[in-house]
């Protein structure tokens, strides 16, 4: 017998892979999407009677294919949908193995139509978890916060800008490769940050959005072994969420990096992570994700947090920074100064940067400034981060900390990085 939970998980595995496939054969998104629909509801019906066949992956799909067929026979007005549907009847033979590379490259094709520059990131994102991740409009509206018919006409208008202008469904080549990749990489680490940092609302971590995140990590490595940043995305996301399960209370309150009890972080995550980044260094070609991935790859070898390389994670901002000369990284390295240097010198770096709606700026200030008992600035501070987070888990903490100050007074460490937003 095959339980309908089992058919969910194939559907999740395989909805991408099938819908990749047929956009190919059928040339449009939503009819695409309208066939392996087809499919899956009547794999529901004969599967847990019959079993699963020996390759549910291509069952779906062939079926699929067949269900598309038969539709465009009831839609055919004249001979020339007729001819195209029997042209499709033979367009494609899943089982056989010859076909796989085929398979792989149109899942390839999909993630770079999905993040056609045409579209916003916004669009970007919704369109890479409904058709890569098959994730239902109503899942990806709750993650992102948005009424279900909000991120379904966001998902209309992006297919319709992929018909209308003709986004070609493909690979790019040549120079245009890096850049379209560099978007790729960052919608799926856009989803891994609104999964690891919520920025909205009571929680503080997405669980699901986090492990979809994940999977299609791997599915970019699978697919572009030979991409440097790919494996380093990967890797950073790993690192980051081997750390999940400690970066919570038990009361579901927010836990720093340095507070973190490091017998609860995931150590398959962190030796994949750190296998990773080994395989990085030995290409030699640094990116922004492939140092990100080794700053916390530094911190995962640190048993306690007193044993953490301060120096050297200190040297790798410093090249990223040199790599990305944005704000927010060089926050981050005034962060690494402080436990350096001390907090006299990370606060200076600080002061330096034009960060005034970040939360977390004003989160490490007035950290720093309790350090150097500095208590009124302090507390300015803390009050001016509450105001800039719409996490409940955030502000809460950062109100614990405002009624720290008046008991405990000065000298509490400051905020390490940990993550894209900093915890």
């Amino acid at each position: 017998m095959v339980h309908i939970s089992e058919i969910g998980q194939i559907f999740r595995e395989e909805y991408g892979r099938s819908v990749a496939v047929l956009v190919r054969v059928l040339g449009s998104i939503d009819a695409a999407e309208d066939a392996v629909q087809d499919a899956f509801t009547e794999a529901v019906t004969r599967w847990p009677d019959t079993g699963l066949p020996p390759s549910p992956a291509g069952w779906i799909i062939t079926t699929a294919r067949n269900r598309a067929i038969d539709r465009l026979r009831r839609e055919a007005s004249g001979r020339e949908k007729l001819a195209q549907a029997a042209i499709l009847h033979g367009d494609i033979h899943v089982d056989e193995p010859e076909e796989v590379d085929t398979v792989e490259d149109d899942r390839l094709r999909l993630i770079f139509t999905c993040c056609h520059p045409a579209l916003n990131r916004a669009a970007q994102v919704a369109l890479t978890l409904k058709l890569l991740g098959g994730l239902r409009t109503a899942e990806i509206a709750h993650a992102f916060l948005v009424p279900e018919p909000t991120m379904a006409q966001r998902l209309v208008r992006a297919k319709g800008k992929i018909r209308d202008a003709h986004i070609p469904y493909r690979v790019p080549s040549g120079a245009e490769l890096p850049e379209r990749l560099k978007s790729v990489l960052a919608v799926v680490y856009l989803v891994f940050n609104e999964g690891y940092a919520v920025s909205s609302g009571t929680g503080l971590v997405r669980e699901e959005l986090c492990r979809e995140a994940l999977r299609l990590g791997r599915l970019i490595v699978d697919l572009m072994p030979d991409e440097p940043e790919a494996k380093g995305l990967l890797a950073l996301m790993l690192l980051l969420d081997a750390r999940r399960a400690a970066r919570t209370a038990y009361d579901g309150g927010l836990v720093l990096l340095a507070d973190q009890d490091r017998s609860l972080w995931d150590a398959d995550h962190i030796a994949e992570g750190q296998s990773l980044v080994r395989q990085c260094l030995k290409r030699n070609q640094p990116g922004p994700y492939q140092l990100q991935a080794a700053i916390n790859a530094v911190h995962s070898d640190a048993a306690q947090p007193a044993d953490t390389d301060w120096g050297q994670i200190l040297a790798l901002y410093g090249q990223l920074l040199a790599m990305e000369p944005t704000p927010v990284v060089a926050l981050n390295r005034a962060v690494a100064l402080a436990e350096v240097e001390g907090p006299a010198k990370g606060l200076a770096a600080v002061d330096l940067l034009e960060l005034g709606n970040y939360y977390l700026f004003h989160a490490v200030r007035a950290d720093l400034l309790r350090r150097l008992g500095r208590d009124d600035e302090a507390v300015a501070a803390y009050r001016a981060a509450q105001e800039r987070t719409d996490n409940d888990a955030e502000r809460d903490f950062l109100e614990g900390r405002l009624r720290a100050l008046t008991t405990t007074g000065p000298g509490q460490a400051a905020p390490t990085s940990d993550g894209p937003r900093g915890r």
